[in-house]
Order: C-alpha cells, then sequence, then structure tokens
C-alpha cells in the first residue's frame, strides 16, 4: 500500500466500502480492483466507493471503476456506487460517460447515516500488485473506457496503441 495513496475497506452486511484517500491512479487502482473483485467473487451486490478524500483520479482509476461497475451490472441487482465524489471527482466521471453505469451519491442509500462510522471501520487493503502486471492493468482499464462509452475511443486511441505495444514488448521479452 502506497502511504501517499492508502487503500482501505470493510465489509458490512449489505454492501461492501472501500475508500480512497489521496488520488486514484494506475499505483493504487489494482489494489481497489482486487479488493472489490474479492468481494463480488465472495457474493457482495453492492459495492461501495467512497471518494470523500479522493484528490483526484486519473483514467486508469476511474477505467478501474467502470469495469467494476460493468461487472457488477452483470449481475441482477447489484450496483456500484459512488459515495461523496465531489463536484471534481463526479465532473470527471460524468465527462468519460460513466455516471450511466454507476450509482453517484444514491438517495437513500443504504449507508448514507452510517458514513462516519463506516470509516472509522476501515482496514487497509493489500499491496498495489506487481510494477511488471501494471501495464496489462493499465491497458484493460482504459479498455473499459472505451467499452463504457464509444466517445472515449478518440480521446485515449494514442494511449491505447502505445500501451498495446508496451505490454506486447514485455510479452515477447524486449523492453
Amino acid at each position: 500500500m502506497s502511504a501517499e495513496n492508502p487503500i482501505s475497506a470493510s465489509r458490512e452486511s449489505e454492501f461492501s466500502w472501500i475508500r480512497c484517500e489521496g488520488k486514484g491512479s494506475f499505483l493504487n487502482s489494482p489494489t481497489l480492483k482486487q479488493w472489490a473483485e474479492n468481494e463480488i467473487n465472495s457474493g457482495a451486490t453492492t459495492v461501495v466507493v467512497d471518494l470523500a478524500a479522493c484528490t483526484g483520479m486519473d483514467s486508469t482509476f476511474m477505467g478501474t471503476l467502470a469495469g467494476l461497475a460493468m461487472r457488477l451490472m452483470k449481475i441482477p441487482d447489484a450496483h456500484l456506487q459512488i459515495a461523496e465524489p465531489g463536484d471534481r471527482n463526479q465532473q470527471s466521471l460524468e465527462d468519460l460517460g460513466l455516471d450511466v453505469l454507476m450509482q453517484i451519491n444514491p438517495k437513500e442509500a443504504v449507508w448514507e447515516d452510517r458514513i462516519p462510522e463506516i470509516r472509522a471501520n476501515l482496514t487497509p487493503c493489500g499491496d498495489e500488485g506487481s510494477p511488471r502486471d501494471r501495464g496489462s492493468h493499465v491497458l484493460d482499464a482504459h479498455k473499459k473506457l472505451v467499452e463504457a462509452d464509444d466517445a472515449n475511443a478518440e480521446k485515449f486511441a494514442t494511449v491505447l496503441d502505445f500501451l498495446e505495444a508496451e505490454v506486447k514488448a514485455k510479452k515477447t521479452g524486449n523492453k
């Protein structure tokens, strides 16, 4: 876990909660993804991402959120919910068309009156994964952004081309 961008989480009875403090980025999004996927694999149908202390999000972090939201959408009555994103983070999600995939500050959420209690019980999540696998993670996250909204294809075309070449080079042993 990065001391600058800690990810912490908690399993509650009706939902799973994960919090990002500092910037949500390609460095800590593998931790978020791993924890959330483990929760989904264990039967969680509501994953809440707390962005109140998140100072900003890069495209990889948002692509990771998109991938989790799309995975949950395949499960009946399952949702990715965003708690307290602040104006800047909410605008970032909306700019990439991700607000249609997730519930942002949903009205009457089961957790809305329990936020201080939930945050007090969070525990740090594991590491950020191998830097060797980071290129594949970043590529996958950007593919999810394009899958989420066709308008993102043009925005991230150059990034996708670069990442695909980088991942291919690493697989063939070139640097």
